[in-house]
């Protein structure tokens, strides 16, 4: 005689498996898009480096017209290009007085919603 799994305690494997699954993913998901958030803000403190390197060298910051190109004129990136943001996105720089900040858009691209990011709301 074979010795096999019952019907039944298939369907008791699949139903632990099944609520396993429902406490688990909705945990799982959303944690994507906070990583991605955590690394915009590793990468404006890299940016925000970078700046604070050029206004050493020039005195102050690049205007809000001049933007973060300025730092590819100037060779203050190696490989000649500007940092994307985890979505693809530019950063958005702008320099009031002696202050600057920059932001991300977000997943959905769009300016002035709630998945912006600032650097200056960036737990530093």
């Amino acid at each position: 005689m074979k010795k096999a799994f019952s019907l039944m305690e298939l369907m008791v494997v699949i139903i632990i498996l099944g609520l396993l699954a429902a406490f688990v993913l909705p945990n799982l998901t959303g944690k994507s898009e906070e990583a991605k958030a955590d690394i915009v803000c590793i990468q404006m403190k890299s940016v925000s480096q970078t700046l604070k390197l050029y206004k050493l060298d020039n005195s102050s910051y690049p205007t809000t017209e001049e933007g973060l190109n300025i730092l590819i004129t100037k060779k203050y990136f190696d490989d000649d290009k500007l940092p994307k943001d985890a979505w693809g996105n530019s950063f958005i720089y702008i320099q009031n007085d002696e202050k600057f900040d920059l932001i991300s858009l977000g997943a959905d691209k769009k300016e002035s919603t709630k998945d912006d990011i600032y650097h200056s709301k960036c737990k530093q």
